[in-house]
């Protein structure tokens, strides 16, 4: 959008979101839900932007058998409304599968379905997003030494729009993580790129693949490429034993109850890493049980049958990787003896994993007037808003990046309805709503 208000003022809107990815696409929901209870003079006004040319969730991730790792209960919206007509129950009403989901017996759907619901709940708040537009700067409105807006440079190509904010909500996911000194390639993958590339492969008989990890995304790539490519070799190097069973269990799953977030706002720190290692096995470098027996299962039978294409390389390390004209070349290194061997694939897939995006790296000179503890962290308070300098009456929150304040559920889908209900009650309860001698809301401007 590039409408401005009378005199080239920007638009102004209540909050401004930057990512739209499932948290943010939740944020705008509650939004929506909200608006519609109260009514137009009351309504909160708002804007996303996002980079992407299109709604998209781990894309490269979307293995057709794969499944959620979380009920479908801990959708966009049933945890905080139930009745909402953005849950994951009214999407399969409306696909005609709503009887046929439920004589399936699961609580957990295709990873694919899913995506497919986000792009649905997507469609339906699409007037409140600007895809393909990047965040470029977020600069201070400052009147009378008070920090009373935010403006908010994007670009889609050569446009270039800005919008103005009371209230920032920052969603800007994962990046994924390569070890030190290794940088994808076209035979150097990420595992979040598995499908993005995969189908680069088609035609060219590929005879052995190399997949580094431990966790889920590194066992489903594994499973994947075995069937992908009847004929080649799949070799997994990690630095276990094998892998580790997720400990989905009903007591665990406490970790990611709404209530264990305040528990874990208030304890000493001492408490929140004693947490994390006790329960990090809930969701770190962990696959669901039925992956591992599944793998275990075809190896042996691979073994008895004398075919093997599955290889375990355990308690192992690829210490060195290197292009060649017609692969890669690989050092693989025993933990346990020291030994090394090389090894000759097609393609080397990391699934090592992700990082949260720094929460206040879009925010430019803004972020130095945000507070961070003594080991460097951003200081978030339980409502999710970023401590700031007096000054700065704006609110900044953040979802995603705050697991060392709010716990396990910081990036998760577990908590995500309930987190945007929080934000937008801090919003209301902050009543940043424009007065009356200040310039008109958007709403009032349409």
């Amino acid at each position: 959008m590039s409408q401005t208000l009378p005199g080239d003022a920007p638009l102004i809107h209540d909050l401004i979101g930057i990512g739209f990815g499932p948290s943010n696409l939740a944020m705008a929901i509650a939004l929506n839900e909200h608006n519609a209870r109260v009514g137009r003079q009351e309504a909160v006004t708002a804007h996303f932007f996002e980079q992407q040319p299109r709604f998209g969730w781990h894309r490269g991730m979307l293995i057709d058998d794969a499944t959620m790792q979380v009920s479908f209960l801990k959708d966009l919206v049933t945890l905080r409304n139930p009745p909402s007509e953005y849950s994951f129950l009214c999407y399969l009403r409306d696909k005609g599968r709503l009887i046929d989901f439920v004589n399936h017996k699961t609580l957990f759907p295709l990873r694919v379905e899913f995506h497919d619901y986000f792009e649905w709940a997507a469609a339906k708040v699409d007037d409140m997003v600007s895809y393909g537009h990047e965040v470029l700067t977020v600069e201070p409105v400052v009147r009378d030494e008070v920090v009373e807006y935010l403006d908010v440079t994007a670009r889609s190509g050569d446009e270039v729009v800005v919008h103005r904010a009371r209230n920032l909500v920052v969603s800007t996911g994962l990046r994924p993580v390569m070890p030190e000194g290794v940088e994808p390639t076209e035979r150097i993958w990420h595992s979040s790129e598995l499908l993005t590339k995969v189908d680069g492969l088609e035609g060219t008989n590929p005879s052995r693949f190399v997949v580094v990890g431990a966790g889920q995304s590194a066992a489903e790539n594994v499973a994947y490429l075995h069937r992908r490519f009847p004929e080649a070799e799949i070799c997994a190097v990690f630095s276990r034993y094998g892998y580790s069973p997720a400990d989905d269990s009903s007591f665990a799953n406490r970790i990611f109850d709404p209530q264990a977030v305040d528990e874990y706002f208030t304890a000493p720190d001492e408490v929140k890493h004693r947490l994390m290692d006790y329960h990090g096995n809930t969701n770190y470098s962990v696959v669901d049980i039925d992956l591992i027996e599944d793998l275990y299962r075809q190896s042996y039978q691979e073994k008895v049958l004398g075919t093997e294409r599955l290889r375990f390389l355990n308690v192992s390390r690829l210490t060195h990787v290197e292009e060649t004209p017609d692969g890669v070349h690989v050092t693989v290194r025993s933990l346990a003896t020291g030994e090394e061997h090389g090894l000759d694939a097609d393609v080397v897939v990391y699934a090592t994993g992700y990082r949260p995006a720094d929460g206040l790296g879009p925010l430019g000179a803004v972020a130095d007037r945000c507070h961070r503890d003594d080991q460097g962290r951003v200081r978030v308070e339980r409502d999710y808003r970023v401590a700031t300098d007096p000054e700065l009456r704006c609110g900044i929150y953040l979802q995603g990046d705050t697991e060392h304040t709010h716990g396990i559920t910081s990036s998760l889908l577990s908590n995500t309805a309930i987190r945007v209900g929080e934000i937008l009650e801090s919003i209301l309860d902050r009543d940043l709503k424009v007065m009356p001698d200040a310039a008109p809301s958007v709403a009032a401007a349409r």
